[in-house]
């Protein structure tokens, strides 16, 4: 992918004991995580029964990627979105394997309704009353790279701005010892092509990354969607460069102006 360069209007973010992106600016300036954070978020785009329904990964997809919309004074009904998992949700496929194993016919409907991967991306539109696209990607450990290059694709292919968020959960059961995730973490970005503003320019690079060792990567480093961080902190520490695992051999590098 040749560099492109977009505007980010707004961001949100929660993680365990972080859950804004201003607790997460705190933290990478120095402060702490709050003792006393809500232990999972409640997204106030879904009413109240559905918001207890919901599960946690569905809960802070849909808690960023509202909280981006707002930074962005963007109407979340109007945008284009693209969802970004590395998982889905483990903990309801390890329910989903252990009940077929052992109780196939005591499969919860309300759980089945909740595998699917794009989950989120159906609540979110549900929600926000949004017609416009929405996809749902994973490549592994390069999910955040490769939905940010999506969302960027979109924007060059004529969308006035797109929503991406990305997120993970706790992985359980068998699947934690092949797929290992713990807590829940999430990221949104609304991107346009705006001129000013915060503008970061990327750009698929060949290479390969150290493990990342900054305050947010070392705060939620067990999370599968923990390769998103770097990006985060770049944006919260006023860094001009960023770079992003993108598959084997390959980095999305992230050029920012902050303006």
């Amino acid at each position: 992918m040749p560099g492109r360069t977009v505007t980010i209007e707004g961001i949100g973010f929660w993680a365990n004991g972080l859950p804004s992106w201003q607790a997460a600016r705190e933290l990478v300036a120095g402060g702490a995580a709050a003792a006393d954070a809500p232990r999972r978020p409640s997204p106030q785009l879904l009413a109240a029964n559905e918001r207890r329904r919901a599960p946690e990964t569905v809960a802070v997809a849909l808690e960023v990627a509202l909280a981006a919309c707002t930074a962005a004074g963007r109407d979340p009904a109007s945008l284009p979105s693209v969802f970004a998992s590395t998982h889905g949700d483990l903990g309801i496929t390890d329910y989903m394997c252990t009940t077929l194993a052992s109780e196939p016919h005591s499969v919860s409907p309300t759980k089945f309704h909740n595998s699917v991967h794009n989950a989120a991306a159906g609540y979110w539109t549900i929600g926000s009353g949004c017609m416009h696209a929405s996809s749902a990607i994973s490549a592994y450990d390069a999910s955040f790279a490769q939905g940010l290059v999506e969302a960027i694709a979109q924007l060059a292919e004529g969308a006035e701005a797109v929503l991406l968020a990305a997120y993970d959960g706790a992985s359980a059961g068998p699947l934690a010892a092949v797929s290992a995730s713990d807590g829940l973490l999430g990221g949104a970005l609304v991107l346009s092509r705006a001129e000013g503003g915060l503008r970061m320019r990327a750009t698929l690079v060949d290479g390969n990354l150290p493990p990342a060792d900054d305050a947010l990567s070392r705060h939620a480093a067990g999370n599968a969607m923990a390769p998103m961080l770097p990006l985060f902190e770049a944006l919260a520490g006023g860094r001009d460069v960023a770079l992003l695992h993108a598959g084997p051999g390959r980095v999305l590098r992230v050029e920012i102006a902050h303006g």
